[in-house]
């Protein structure tokens, strides 16, 4: 089997990479970043999504498309940029993906298109949609267009992914460093429920959803357990051998610093240390439900977060980050 996997630089990219390579598929990857370092049965193509002749090219003799490469939520880019890259990007890998004959594609989208589960408890793949800021925006939006494509000639399968995290992640180590500096406060109640998944788990639910998964159906995957935002962090902190501290801050005025200082950062070109995308996880509760996940695909996540956190930060310590 061949593989395309765009977005193959970044954490989950690389990790599904390195999986498929593994089990003995040839497996092509797109990204942005340099070159990565020569392995048997891998190819690399740098560049961007929008570029419909490396399209074209990428998907020559390619079996599945694994489409995960995105601008992220934190990217310092206006709405139309996001909609540029996570749905015309989309749109123009797997309208090329159907021209050349693929067999297949596998689309990440993200939960944050749920928006605020306001009952916080787990919501199905059927749940309301309300996302709330312009990257989720965009990745609805990008959604929407590979379902639309996949209803013609291309089989596509949607995954929203929960809280991804791991080792090498760099975003969730955001949050694992200010809670080892001890510099971590939970805003309010911090009983957001959220649905984190480890991220071997999570490629070997996006191995199962290309095997096994329905077509233009999308599937929810997290891990074996919902955990408040609170929770978590008191896992997080016990994994670095911390407590966290008794205070914590009202969510009125940190949600105005927030966007304040998202502003401010904003026009000097900069990602600020605290801003309304961050506040996010505190905020919108987007726990998952896996039951059509388990029924379709049998999948069965296996990481837990106390033991998935305690590998992450041993990775940390182990590699130098912490």
């Amino acid at each position: 089997m061949r593989a395309l996997v765009t977005g193959a630089g970044g954490f989950v990219g690389s990790r599904l990479t390195g999986r498929l390579l593994a089990e003995g598929w040839a497996v092509r990857g797109w990204d942005l970043g340099p070159e990565p370092a020569a392995r048997s049965g891998f190819e690399y193509i740098r560049g961007d999504i929008r570029d419909a002749g490396l399209s074209a090219r990428a998907v020559e003799r390619v079996d599945v498309v694994f489409h995960l490469a995105a601008a992220l939520g934190a990217s310092r880019l206006g709405e139309d940029e996001f909609l540029a890259i996570n749905a015309g990007g989309t749109r123009n890998v797997l309208e090329a993906a159907r021209r050349a004959g693929v067999k297949r594609a596998v689309h990440f989208s993200s939960a944050g298109v749920l928006g605020h589960v306001a009952e916080n408890e787990p919501a199905g793949e059927d749940h309301s949609l309300d996302p709330r800021d312009a990257y989720d925006r965009s990745k609805l939006a990008g959604e929407r267009a590979a379902l639309e494509i996949g209803g013609s000639e291309l089989d596509v399968v949607v995954i929203r992914p929960g809280w991804v995290y791991g080792p090498g992640d760099r975003r969730s180590f955001k949050l694992i460093r200010s809670i080892a500096a001890g510099r971590f406060l939970i805003m309010g109640r911090g009983a957001a429920k959220q649905a984190p998944i480890f991220v071997d788990d999570l490629v070997e639910g996006t191995i199962l959803c290309a095997a096994k998964g329905r077509r233009g159906e999308i599937y929810h995957l997290a891990g074996p357990e919902i955990l408040t935002v609170a929770d978590m962090a008191r896992e997080i902190a016990a994994a670095c051998g911390k407590k966290l501290p008794r205070l914590r801050v009202p969510t009125g005025p940190t949600r105005a610093a927030a966007w304040a200082m998202g502003q401010a950062f904003g026009l000097a070109g900069r990602e600020a240390p605290l801003n309304p995308s961050r506040l996010a996880f505190f905020l919108h509760p987007k726990p998952l439900r896996i039951d059509k996940a388990r029924a379709d695909l049998g999948y069965a996540p296996k990481i837990g977060f106390r033991d998935g956190i305690t590998r992450t930060v041993a990775w940390c310590r182990q590699n130098g980050w912490l």
